[in-house]
């Protein structure tokens, strides 16, 4: 993959009603540095990812092509955001605790659509949504 981004790119599920609050609650209070987008709207060929892992976690791709999935990309979130917030990416981040960031991650992720902000349709594949084939 070539490429001439300058900034990461955090992909996330558009058709989710919770990922799409999460990322705008980022957007808002967080303030990373760099580019968002659905995966939806992605080239994901580009991005050098699938649309299969797209649909399994939110994932944080920089610059060079290196992506970070789950809880590593949320870790890798907050660390770009800097201040206090780098803080809570470094915790995330250390090796002690990127199980237990894992697992949780994996418990929200699966349950998305029982989460605040959450629908239906989180719970649904990609293909059975009532927006596929966008």
């Amino acid at each position: 993959m070539t490429t001439s981004r300058t900034r990461p790119v955090l992909v996330y599920d558009g058709d989710c009603g919770f990922c799409t609050t999460s990322v705008r609650f980022a957007e808002r209070h967080i303030r990373p540095r760099c580019q968002i987008t659905a995966w939806q709207f992605a080239d994901l060929e580009e991005l050098g990812v699938t649309q299969q892992r797209a649909e399994h976690e939110v994932l944080w791709i920089t610059p060079t092509g290196t992506v970070h999935g789950g809880a590593r990309a949320v870790a890798k979130v907050l660390l770009n955001a800097g201040g206090p917030w780098a803080v809570a990416g470094a915790v995330l981040a250390l090796p002690a605790l990127r199980w237990f960031a894992h697992a949780a991650y994996r418990l929200i992720a699966d349950n998305r659509h029982r989460m605040p902000g959450g629908t239906a349709a989180c719970a649904l594949p990609a293909n059975a949504r009532p927006n596929a084939g966008r």
